[in-house]
This record gives C-alpha cells, sequence and structure tokens, in this order.
C-alpha cells in the first residue's frame, strides 16, 4: 500500500500540466515552512498537510488548485491570499488559476500561522 506522501507524488505526476507543477511547487513551500509536516491522504484522493492538526488541503481542479485552511476564518492574512470560502464559519481557501505567481513568503506566514493556531488549540485542549 503506497504511503500519503508517495499517493500525492502519484497525484503530481498524473497532473502533467500546470496543475502539477503549482501543487508541487505548494507541497515545497509546506516542507520549507513547517519542515516536520504530516503528509496525508484524505476524502477519497486529497492531498492534506498536518502539524497539531490540519494545516491545509491542496485540492485540484479543471481551472484552479485550491488550498483550504481548515481553521482560515480563524487566521490574520494581512497580504489578503484568501480569495474563496470567504463566508464560511471556519475555513478559507486561495484559489490559484494558471499563470498566477506563487506568493511564498505569503503562504509561508500563513501556514506557520495555521501551525500556531494547532498547537495553541492543542495546548488549551489539555
Amino acid at each position: 500500500m503506497l504511503s500519503a506522501s508517495a499517493k500525492i507524488d502519484q497525484r503530481i505526476a498524473e497532473l502533467s500540466d500546470w496543475r502539477g507543477a503549482m501543487l508541487a511547487e505548494v507541497r515545497r513551500v509546506m516542507h520549507e515552512a513547517v519542515p516536520d509536516v504530516v503528509e496525508e491522504w484524505k476524502w477519497m484522493g486529497t492531498p492534506v498537510w498536518s502539524r497539531d492538526g490540519i494545516i491545509c488541503t491542496g485540492e485540484t481542479y479543471k481551472k484552479i488548485v485550491k488550498l483550504t485552511f481548515h481553521k482560515g476564518a480563524s487566521l490574520l492574512d494581512p497580504a489578503g491570499l484568501f480569495n474563496a470560502s470567504l463566508d464560511g464559519n471556519a475555513r478559507r481557501a486561495i484559489d490559484i488559476q494558471e499563470g498566477e505567481p506563487l506568493r511564498e513568503a505569503e503562504l509561508k506566514q500563513l501556514i506557520r500561522a495555521a501551525v500556531a493556531l494547532n498547537q495553541q488549540k492543542k495546548k488549551s485542549a489539555r
């Protein structure tokens, strides 16, 4: 049985267009931001990155790569990366379209903020 990381590798390879390249870039940025991030494969084929709880998912659609932050509504987003799922009580998403640059520094800040929130919630649950 393939590991979650191997399944993500496989998904990236299957997407032989810009979406695979973008998902690979997102994954690289995720590992740079949180070196001990855990890769998971959930919901019948969705890459998930976690650290003390879900950080975000990386879904691919025909025209977008969607990064859905599990607790995005609780995160500050001074760079304005969130551009989808803005009316939900918990989640926020970043829809990346073909040709759009990945704003790495801002994304790393958002990823680290999501981890900090997960860790804060974990400590308060004890």
